[in-house]
């Protein structure tokens, strides 16, 4: 007598995965706190401004609050499966979510800048536990044949993520004041607290981990030597990098924390992070190039607000609506995607969005002072597009094959070499600009010399416009020179920010090598041998 297999019920859980609707419900719970913490990463750019002027610090301090947030994110990210494993998942997961929302509170209520960064280390701490958990959760509960649709949802998120921030920083710091950019969380935290109350799977075994050795040496090397390195990362450009005795000696910190952390982890039983899984060829690789991946992702975005505000003369607001349009591509295109994923080789995805990356970014290099918003439209939304076709593929294909106990390590270490890519990113491309944008002054001013008949012709103009609205002729000539100087400092500028975008171009091109260490992705992928 032959019996055939009858499809999984509603909310039916069958070797570990969920189906039926609650599958679903599952993904958007993960997903919108994934949406919180990386919304947060980005939404305070834009009003670091009125925050300064609102509680009386000084430029330096006031970005403090980016620095602060940052380190307590990637300190944790990669404690996150361990976190799980201790706790529970689903009670990590809701106390993150419980954590960020009442940081986000008293980010919004702090009456001094000491009160407001070490809510932000709070809220930092707890959004580290949302963004690598939040994918693990994904990869725990769908099929393999369900995963390019159920990280899609979880990727409109995260690369959109950045460029909603800033439009919705400005819109809420424009008509409501900064505060609101952090009370914004507080229904969209409690909906979701609610919902995985609801839909997440029950914990089990907390009593059997919770009886492992807690291991607090791995712990405290791996908070010194993150810690250090991203501090270098956000301050370096600040303090004139090693030209500082505190950048420097966070550096040596840092490498000396790391080799210590290596050590721990891979001679204790119970390891705070699980440093074997990256045995697995398919995720070593996969990480290395999320890190390239960070770099495009939050590196390259970060220049083109700069660009508008600072040359184009954009106010917050409509540089987020600058940045909207390739958010929205960017969530068209990843909902599409995952619906093909598995079908296509994730390799030939991803060196399709790589070249794809290099063209837009080529595009955006022919930048000039007449630039307007009509000229980078375009290539904003093709950025937003190809960005996709790396990173869904990329996950699958750093992540799938790997067995499912596994996931959720390596989640936080994949998760992690992202976000320190886009620091790592953001700190070259600070300097790089700073540095460009110098060589080209020196480079133009050459050009202006007392015996240039161009420029004799120029300052002539400029003096006679002054003189003919009443300005005396020595005050017209001192402006005229003003204005010369002003007009070089802009061209130099847009120099650097064409060279910015060459580079990274470049490497997204020189990194399509690393992809021969990649297997297909797709559904149902076995691991790859160890190495």
């Amino acid at each position: 007598m032959t019996t055939t297999s009858k499809p999984p019920t509603s909310h039916q859980v069958l070797a570990g995965y969920v189906y039926g609707p609650r599958k679903w419900a599952i993904a958007l719970t993960a997903s919108l706190g994934a949406i919180l913490e990386v919304i947060d990463t980005s939404i305070v750019n834009v009003a670091l401004t009125d925050i300064q002027a609102s509680l009386g610090a000084t430029i330096t301090e006031v970005g403090w609050v980016v620095t602060a947030y940052g380190i307590a994110n990637v300190i944790l990210i990669p404690l996150t499966a361990w976190l799980g494993d201790y706790f529970g998942k689903k009670t990590y997961f809701i106390f993150s979510l419980i954590g960020f929302t009442i940081a986000s509170i008293m980010c919004g209520l702090s009456s001094n800048l000491p009160m407001l960064i070490i809510s932000r280390i709070i809220q930092g701490l707890c959004g580290g536990g949302l963004l690598a958990k939040a994918q693990a959760i994904l990869f725990e509960t769908f099929p393999p044949q369900e995963q390019g649709i159920a990280q899609a949802v979880f990727g409109v998120g995260v690369i959109a993520g950045p460029a909603i921030g800033p439009t919705l920083g400005g819109y809420l710091t424009d008509g409501l004041g900064w505060r609101w950019i952090f009370f914004v969380n507080i229904p969209f935290g409690i909906l979701a607290v609610v919902m995985a109350w609801i839909f997440l799977l029950k914990d089990k075994n907390k009593d059997e981990q919770r009886n492992r050795t807690v291991d607090w040496w791995g712990i405290a090397f791996l908070a010194i030597s993150i810690g250090s390195f991203q501090t270098v990362l956000e301050e370096g450009q600040k303090d004139y990098w090693f030209e500082s005795s505190f950048i420097s000696t966070l550096t040596v910190v840092g490498f000396l924390g790391l080799g210590l952390f290596i050590w721990r982890e891979l001679s204790t039983k119970h390891p705070a992070v699980n440093l074997r899984v990256l045995r697995h060829r398919s995720l070593a690789a996969g990480s290395l190039y999320s890190g390239i991946l960070g770099m495009g992702l939050y590196g390259a975005l970060f220049a083109v607000p700069i660009f508008a505000q600072s040359i184009l003369h954009f106010t917050a607001t409509q540089t987020g609506l600058l940045l909207a349009p390739g958010a929205l591509a960017s969530a068209v295109t990843m909902i599409m995607l995952g619906k093909l994923s598995g079908k296509v080789d994730a390799r030939l995805l991803i060196a399709s969005g790589a070249i794809g990356m290099t063209l837009v970014m080529f595009q955006l290099a022919s930048i000039t002072p007449q630039t307007g918003t009509e000229d980078l439209f375009w290539p904003l939304v093709e950025r937003g597009a190809v960005t996709v076709l790396m990173f869904l593929p990329l996950s699958l294909a750093s992540l799938a094959p790997l067995p499912k106990e596994e996931i959720s390590a390596a989640s936080g270490f994949y998760n992690l070499t992202r976000q320190l890519g886009g620091s790592v990113g953001i700190a070259i491309l600070t300097t790089l600009l700073d540095r460009r944008e110098a060589f080209h002054r020196a480079i133009l001013v050459t050009h202006i010399t007392p015996y240039d008949p161009q420029t004799n012709q120029r300052l002539d103009l400029l003096t006679g416009l002054f003189e003919g609205r009443g300005i005396d002729a020595v005050r017209a000539h001192k402006q005229a020179l003003t204005v010369i100087d002003q007009t070089i400092n802009q061209q130099a500028a847009v120099l650097s920010f064409a060279d910015i975008f060459r580079v990274v171009g470049v490497v997204f091109l020189c990194s399509l090598p690393l992809l021969l260490f990649l297997g297909k992705g797709g559904s149902g992928a076995k691991a790859p041998t160890a190495h």
